[in-house]
């Protein structure tokens, strides 16, 4: 007898709230809610009449239960199935991530709850949420894909189903959805993987699975049978085909109009189709036997009286619930792929080919001879995922911070601190060897490694430096972008930094020309005829011990207290900044115009990494801390001598709003295509020298247990790594496990006694010929930097790097004299005309030495006297009889034990360029006493700084500056005199 199976489902509709946005409704339901269950099941196929509303007789066919001796009815055994396997693989999800709660978001045209409803049910026996976002009848395609782009980005959202008319199903409509949230399987990739064979990593249509389901369920084999697909389309029409021939079927695509239909439809064992209109199948076109699947009412095609009022004839067991059930059961597993992205992935990475040409060509030759990988693909490569990356351009990004959250569980990597001995104007390389050490980590030794590097400041840049990339066959490329600007992060610390400063200068000029109710109408003004505290304001008022939020309810005492900070203009310490060596902002008079009413006072530039806000940058672990402290920086004294803040000035937020991009540290990669992180670029003769807390923590968990960080510190040993220890290393809380301390033959050739040097003019000879006795007085500071490593329990190599002019007696002399002085290890390295194979050997030094346990230990406890602290620095580190202080510093010093800062560390601000505060005394001068001219705080930053010396905030520019070598080509727009 002909037989034809209509599948259609009853909704029983529900009341639940409705969150509307303009032209759309979003509802989200409660799983919990208890639901009718399936009665009805499937097994075989039975011809039955049923009166249609117009009186006449119309044969149906439908599937009827079917009990097995031991089974329930096939249908319900499949559902069943289905459910309760979804059910023990999401709780085997939780118990590892008890808070998830995977949702399925089913994006609709009108507010029809009538397919919800069944996914509502699936979803509640399963324990999944179901989130429905109802756009208008007639939406635009660009509405539908503004939905679907939230939706891919929502992290509580695992699943995506467009139950949309297939006029709104365009292809960039169905490729918008994430692969991986396209649980109906309607993307170009998930199609293709189903016509590839290859469903591990994708969906295929579960309305075309329940098609699937039920066939196999039927008594017949399904090897060898003729299936007929008419009126589908689109994903489904490809899917359902090429699963059916995967199960050995032979399959023919028709439309309603094609010829000789009816003939093709009675030679087949099995036709899915979908009605169009009302028209369905003449039962004289079926031959007995023959499985007949109508997926109308699982797709919505039919009008609803249509489908409704059929469902009363109908059994509601079919495809619509069957594919209700798959459609969760890959919700499910999509949450359980997306908990595996989550976790550590283990590097891929594809290093760059390396080709060294000798002579060596220029840096800027060597960085645009070499072709960087797309950034978005390096970040794959080491187990980023795409929502943690922010491209600027292709060759740099932005890391996003929840990386941290992600890989909170992940062990951290070993922790490598290149410091030096006492830099020269010949320079030592520090960052070529931080460089070159990563390239043969991770291309030569395969072990996964990061460098992190400090931003150049365009102070140095454009002044006697020139780049900071690196240099030779181990830099960091794009050189030129990595010179210049980068990503904004020194603009951004420019423009907080000074947005405080005219803060606090047009807060004074409004305290002294306004009276107190005046100010109190201006800083509390009516809006709509409503007056009320800002947040920062009602944190003022709370510090002033003032708990009230009506400002009605203030006395004029309190009012008084609010709004007069009484700044004192001869006690503001905070400065304005510029990221440009300019001496002539040393010291500056502001205020002269006529309408700042003779408020004029003396002030002064730094330059912008000097600013508290790069330090605070650069030791913040996260934006919650970093508002903190940049609401904590002192910026002066009231005139009773009270500390006034950038919180008081209510100018937090704001700065928070200026850095929040800045705080994100920037990837890029070095010429062997190995991973770089460029983040913060605190001077270390001024703050404290280092790159960031966060890209060293960001670093550590994405190299993995067994992998290497490699972060450089400022200058010599003496300033950049002992604060790297004593202030960075108590913020972090990391350790690290050996440190690689830089020489080279002629910085120390200048130690034993060299002559001195001027940029633009000939080496002297003594630098140029075999000179063994300057090398060995010069390997005294050598001696002396590895003292000071030894001072904090940590191991150390010496990484001699090594130039064309030094000869083998003087690289085997300082080998031997750096060993005997107590080093682990000293190495000579070729990394600047060889890239990562000409530190191969460092490499495996520190492999050896990181792997050893040590004894760790900070030079000073905080609880010390601030005087103390500067004592002990001054005698251990740099060598000196004692300190003297004066007037002004031992002011200040009272001045902040007073205040409560006496227990911060101290972050000296000195010479690089000698262990003393005498930039010409060269190797270890003795029996000198250090002066400290004045003390300052960094208080969001969290240390006290003192000013050894003559040592100036703001450096000034040569008589021949690097710019004058520094152009552009018009034509090419090529950079020119970089390095």
């Amino acid at each position: 007898m002909p037989m034809r199976l209509s599948v259609a489902f009853r909704h029983a509709h529900r009341s639940h709230a409705s969150i509307r946005r303009p032209g759309a409704g979003v509802k989200v339901l409660n799983p919990e809610n208890r639901f009718i269950p399936v009665k009805s099941a499937v097994s075989y196929l039975q011809v039955r009449e049923a009166s249609s509303t117009s009186g006449t007789t119309e044969t149906l066919v439908s599937f009827k239960s079917h009990p097995r001796k031991n089974d329930g009815p096939l249908y319900e055994s499949a559902v069943g199935g289905i459910v309760q396997r979804s059910r023990e693989e999401l709780k085997a999800i939780r118990e590892t991530n008890p808070g998830l709660k995977p949702t399925l978001a089913i994006i609709q045209a009108g507010e029809d709850d009538s397919l919800l409803e069944v996914n509502k049910k699936m979803a509640g026996k399963i324990g999944l949420n179901v989130m429905q976002i109802c756009l208008p009848h007639q939406c635009r395609e660009e509405e539908v894909i503004e939905e679907i782009l939230r939706l891919n980005e929502d992290s509580r959202v695992h699943g995506i189903f467009l139950h949309l008319p297939q006029s709104f199903l365009s292809k960039s409509v169905r490729n918008a959805i994430k692969p991986q949230k396209d649980v109906d399987g309607v993307s170009d990739l998930n199609v293709g993987r189903v016509v590839l064979g290859d469903q591990r990593h994708g969906f295929a249509s579960p309305v075309a699975g329940a098609v699937l389901e039920m066939l196999a369920r039927h008594d017949a084999p399904l090897v060898g049978k003729m299936a007929v697909l008419l009126g589908l389309e689109g994903p489904l029409k490809v899917t359902l085909q090429f699963l059916l021939q995967n199960n050995g079927m032979m399959v023919q695509t028709r439309q309603w109009s094609s010829k000789h239909l009816q003939k093709q439809i009675l030679d087949s064992d099995v036709v899915v189709f979908l009605e169009t209109g009302h028209k369905g199948l003449p039962p004289t076109w079926l031959r007995p036997g023959v499985a007949v699947i109508n997926l109308s009412s699982a797709l919505m095609e039919e009008q609803p009286d249509s489908w409704e009022h059929r469902a009363e004839a109908e059994s509601s067991a079919g495809v619509g619930p069957l594919s209700a059930v798959l459609r969760m059961q890959h919700v499910v597993r999509s949450s359980r792929r997306w908990i595996q992205e989550q976790q550590y992935q283990p590097w891929r990475l594809r290093p760059l080919k390396l080709q060294p040409l000798s002579p060596v060509p220029s840096d800027i030759e060597i960085s645009r001879a070499q072709t960087p990988k797309p950034i978005s693909q390096l970040a794959q490569e080491i187990g980023l995922l795409p929502e943690e990356l922010e491209a600027y351009g292709n060759t740099k990004a932005k890391v996003h911070l929840s990386l941290l959250n992600r890989l909170q569980h992940q062990p951290n990597g070993k922790y490598v601190l290149v410091a030096g001995i006492t830099p020269t104007p010949l320079g030592e390389g520090k960052s070529t060897v931080t460089i070159g050490l990563v390239q043969a980590l991770s291309a030569h030794l395969k072990l996964n490694s990061f460098a992190c590097l400090r931003q150049p400041s365009q102070g140095p840049t454009f002044g006697v430096k020139g780049g900071a990339a690196g240099g030779g066959y181990a830099q960091v490329i794009p050189m030129e972008e990595f010179n210049l600007h980068l990503t904004g992060d020194i603009h951004a610390i420019t423009a907080a930094n000074n947005l405080v400063a005219a803060a606090i200068d047009a807060r004074i000029l409004h305290e002294a020309t306004q009276s107190d109710r005046a100010l109190y109408s201006r800083l509390v003004p009516s809006v709509n005829g409503v007056r009320c505290f800002s947040p920062i304001q009602m944190a003022r008022l709370q510090r002033l011990g003032i708990n009230k939020s009506d400002p009605s309810d203030l006395t004029p005492e309190e009012i008084r207290a609010f709004v007069r900070l009484d700044l004192d203009p001869e006690k503001v310490t905070w400065q304005r900044v510029v990221d440009t060596n300019d001496r002539f902002l040393r010291k500056i008079t502001v205020g002269q115009a006529n309408t700042e009413k003779g408020h004029a006072r003396q002030t002064q530039f730094d330059i912008a990494v000097a600013s508290e806000i790069m330090a605070i940058l650069a030791l913040t672990d996260g934006l919650g801390d970093m508002r903190a402290r940049l609401g904590r920086m002192v910026v002066g004294s009231s005139r009773n001598g009270q500390p006034i803040t950038a919180d008081d000035l209510g100018v937090t937020g704001a700065l928070a709003v200026l850095m929040k991009d800045a705080i994100k540290p920037t990837l890029m990669q070095t010429l062997e295509g190995t991973p770089v992180f460029v983040h913060a670029g605190p001077f270390a003769n001024i703050a404290h020298g280092n790159s960031s807390v966060l890209a060293d923590k960001l670093a550590l968990k994405l190299v993995g247990e067994e992998g290497y960080v490699v972060t450089e510190a400022g200058f010599g040993a003496d300033i950049g790594m002992e604060k790297f220890f004593n202030i960075k290393c108590r913020t972090s809380g990391l350790t690290p496990d050996v440190v690689v301390l830089v020489a080279t033959v002629r910085a120390l050739k200048m130690h034993g006694g060299g002559p001195n040097v001027t940029a633009g003019v000939p080496l002297p000879k003594e630098y140029i010929n075999e000179n063994l006795q300057l090398v060995a007085d010069g390997c005294s500071n050598l001696k002396k930097q590895i003292q000071i490593t030894h001072l904090f329990g940590v191991p150390v190599i010496v990484a001699l790097n090594v130039f064309k002019t030094d000869t083998q007696a003087e690289i085997d002399m300082v080998c031997r004299i750096a060993e005997a002085s107590g080093a682990s290890a000293a190495v000579q390295c070729h990394h600047w005309s060889r890239g990562g194979r000409g530190s191969v050997e460092l490499a495996h030094a520190v492999k050896k030495v990181a792997s050893q346990k040590n004894h760790f230990q900070f030079l000073y406890n905080l609880q010390d006297s601030i005087v103390e602290k500067i004592r002990t620095i001054a005698q251990k580190v740099y060598g000196a009889d004692d300190i003297e202080l004066s007037p002004e510093a031992q002011a200040k010093i009272d001045y902040y034990n007073q205040q409560g800062f006496s227990a911060l560390p101290i972050c000296m601000a000195k010479t690089h360029l000698s262990l003393s505060h005498m930039p010409e005394k060269k190797g270890v001068p003795t029996g000198f006493i250090l002066p400290i001219r004045d003390i300052r705080a960094s208080i969001g930053a969290g240390f006290i700084y003192p000013l050894v010396g003559t040592m100036s905030t703001m450096p000034g520019l040569p008589t021949r500056p690097c710019f004058y070598d520094i152009d552009l080509d018009p034509v090419t727009e090529e950079i020119k005199g970089l390095f």
